[in-house]
């Protein structure tokens, strides 16, 4: 009831609690209810067993671990609402893979004793869920990703929200280019560009950089190929010049 009254009734926290607390409220109690979810499911349902022929048992096991699924998608609206406030980085997109994976290991609970499958099924399907999401996110470019975000959400952008963490986009490497490019040429428009022409100019030796390291064939890849595109589209990055206010009567 509670993240349902933050998350979509638009109420505010409470006095003296962060967005941060809040998410890792949500987040840390995540991680015993899963332990003990599946403690309880290999302890006591064990193929065989009394306790896994009991109805009333297995109708409670049911009952838990939906519970426990719920909790799973709480922990996933509180960390979204994080995000909202303070933007995307590589350590939130991996909560979001992990609670995904609880997620999913939850179910498999569930699969596991309603086909009456053995401890050695539940732990090969839970290596196999976790080998699909490792092999997934080789082709996931999180960095593009993660800059696309915070520009697209930032507050030079939007008129709302955070201001940008232009050097956090700058750390994450030649990924975060075209989300940069698109930061630096809005900001270049503005009264502010001034105070992003640091941050430029480092744009532009990171890219002087990135070309030399391609003329390599041994740092070839589909990724960097497409990225080498854009670049030689967009043509030679140019520091934006700044904005000199008007004067009064001209």
């Amino acid at each position: 009831a509670r993240d349902a009254t933050y998350r979509w009734g638009g109420a505010a926290l409470p006095d003296g609690l962060s967005y941060a607390a809040y998410a890792h409220r949500g987040a840390y109690p995540l991680i015993v209810t899963a332990l003990l979810a599946a403690g309880f499911v290999l302890a006591a349902l064990r193929p065989g067993s009394e306790t896994s022929a009991d109805p009333l048992i297995r109708r409670l096991v049911y009952a838990w671990v939906a519970q426990n699924i719920m909790l799973v998608v709480s922990s996933i609206l509180r960390l979204d609402l994080y995000i909202g406030i303070y933007a995307l980085t590589y350590w939130r997109v991996a909560a979001f893979v992990w609670m995904g994976l609880v997620a999913a290991g939850l179910a498999l609970i569930i699969a596991r004793i309603a086909l009456r499958k053995s401890n050695e099924w539940l732990l090969s399907a839970n290596l196999l869920t976790l080998s699909l999401t490792l092999y997934a996110g080789c082709f996931i470019n999180f960095a593009a990703t993660i800059a696309n975000y915070n520009v697209d959400h930032s507050l030079e952008m939007t008129g709302q929200g955070i201001p940008l963490d232009a050097w956090y986009l700058h750390s994450l490497g030649p990924g975060a280019f075209p989300a940069l490019d698109r930061f630096l040429e809005q900001q270049g428009k503005t009264a502010a560009a001034g105070t992003v022409r640091e941050l430029a100019g480092v744009r532009g030796s990171d890219e002087i950089w990135y070309r030399t390291i391609q003329q390599n064939w041994r740092a070839w890849s589909f990724r960097d190929w497409r990225l080498l595109r854009y670049l030689d589209t967009k043509g030679p990055f140019v520091i934006p010049s700044a904005i000199e206010p008007s004067m009064p009567g001209r």
